[in-house]
């Protein structure tokens, strides 16, 4: 008999216009925990076409309005909603541990950061929307404006199921646009909460719309609904090059994020139980789930053994297992297809000569659990070292020079993040100059992203403006300029 949360009975629904709402065909569909999969976390809509056309009718239906309220009028609904989600944080990082699996000490800490990109962002509502110009001829005004697009359409990943919606919706309403959500397929109940928190904020009708339901049928929608004016979309690589093919084939503004294939750089100068501690943070910490995560460690030849030696005894005291206990570091895969993804990559990577230290193998019966697992002796055109395993795997490269270890690093389609260990303020200066990477950390680990500053990837990383911080404006608004002359008479 399959088990059930009892808080989980009753379907959750989508939010369209103000009110709550069952999917049109009136499909559902159940998610399972990943620790214990005979345990069922939720009934959620499969929503489809239907739904999403009705979301962006409700969104807009509320566009003009919403746009004309003042900014700071704006901001304090987010304002009122941060404190919602703050009040509920542990609600939603039990929910959040149960339905993906991350560790509760990582959810714990990622619902609280939703609280505050929310408030983030309601401060923007008080900085300036535009410029003033020198004119050219007497009695002239000259400046530009920031304006709202209208409706925008976000399509956010399971593996960050609430920071990253938020971090998405926050700038786009408190810049004047309206939303419609759709969450992730294996996430659907963290997404949720941040529904029900605008609600209780006393959001107007149709200014956020969130949707749940599988994305071939709900996302492919909003990538081709004429008045969805942006798109923000984080996931795969393949799913985003789709989006941004038919998006902007009718003119609609794209931004994508879309992964890494992230190295950290060990130089011979390198506080090494530093270095051990951020590799193993970045390579297993959500289960290697993140796309920052750290996929390639290349280390110096002069320390390699000595690092070697650290990283193991660390991966070997590392706390594996049950997310639902506060003192576990590395908790399952999300789902059972995710699990056999990444240990058919393992077996492929030892055919092709890699060899394993640690891990390479499921480390629970029942759950989707894969053991920390670094390799060595990859090479360079290896599975391991050029494309994007998602999953607690990551590799160990021996390098001599600081050319040799920035040319490896950037061989690579993908320039998300990355990472360097030294004390050498040069081997900095070229590493911040030389690095192709969006996102740079010298002595900490390759994933972390602070709200106030842009978040996104060169290369194949990602495409259009950055996410967060200031760098959002430059997405959900466009700019006009005016020419105000003064009456002649």
């Amino acid at each position: 008999m399959t088990e059930t949360e009892t808080h989980t009975h009753i379907p959750a629904r989508n939010l369209v216009g103000g009110d709550w709402h069952e999917a049109s065909g009136g499909a559902t569909y159940e998610k399972r925990d990943p620790w214990r999969p005979d345990v069922t976390t939720g009934t959620f809509q499969a929503s489809d076409a239907r739904d999403a056309d009705a979301a962006v009718d409700a969104a807009a239906g509320a566009a003009r309005a919403w746009a004309a309220l003042p900014a700071p009028a704006r901001g304090a609904f987010l304002a009122k909603a941060a404190d919602v989600l703050e009040s509920r944080v542990e609600r939603v990082a039990q929910d959040m541990t149960a339905e993906m699996g991350k560790p509760l000490r990582e959810a714990r800490l990622e619902a609280a950061r939703a609280a505050t990109i929310l408030r983030y962002a309601a401060g923007e509502a008080w900085r300036p929307i535009g410029e003033v110009y020198a004119a050219s001829v007497p009695l002239q005004r000259l400046y530009t404006l920031r304006r709202p697009l209208g409706v925008v359409a976000l399509i956010t990943p399971w593996n960050f199921p609430i920071a990253i919606p938020v971090w998405k919706l926050a700038p786009a309403l408190v810049h004047g646009n309206t939303v419609v959500l759709k969450l992730a397929y294996d996430a659907p109940r963290t997404g949720l909460h941040v529904a029900e928190a605008f609600a209780e904020a006393g959001l107007p009708p149709g200014v956020l719309n969130v949707l749940t339901g599988p994305g071939s049928k709900v996302g492919a929608a909003l990538v081709e609904s004429p008045r969805v004016r942006a798109l923000s979309f984080t996931g795969s690589v393949a799913v985003g090059h789709g989006v941004r093919e038919k998006a902007t084939a009718r003119g609609c503004r794209v931004q994508l994020e879309l992964g890494g294939q992230n190295p950290l750089v060990v130089a011979a100068d390198a506080e090494l139980d530093r270095a051990v501690e951020a590799s193993y943070a970045g390579a297993f910490w959500s289960a290697g789930q993140k796309c920052t995560a750290t996929r390639r460690i290349l280390v110096h030849e002069d320390v390699y053994d000595d690092f070697r030696e650290g990283l193991l005894a660390r991966v070997a005291a590392g706390k594996v297992g049950d997310p639902s206990d506060p003192e576990t570091e590395v908790g399952p895969l999300v789902g059972e297809r995710a699990m056999h993804e990444v240990l058919a990559a393992i077996e492929r990577s030892r055919d092709e000569g890699g060899t394993v230290l640690a891990g390479g193998e499921r480390a629970d019966e029942a759950g989707y659990l894969v053991a920390p697992t670094v390799f060595e002796d990859v090479g360079d055109d290896a599975l391991l070292s050029c494309e994007e395993v998602f999953g607690p795997v990551t590799a160990l490269y021996r390098f001599s020079t600081l050319d040799e270890a920035l040319e490896r690093a950037n061989a690579v389609p993908f320039g998300l993040s990355a990472a360097l260990f030294t004390r050498d303020l040069n081997a900095v200066q070229r590493f911040s100059e030389e690095l192709q990477a969006g996102i740079l950390h010298i002595n900490s680990q390759t994933a972390g992203a602070d709200v106030h500053v842009p978040f996104g990837g060169l290369k194949g990383s990602g495409f259009g403006p950055h996410e967060q911080g200031r760098a959002a404006l430059e997405f959900f608004t466009e700019t006009v300029t005016v020419y105000q002359d003064a009456p002649l008479g």
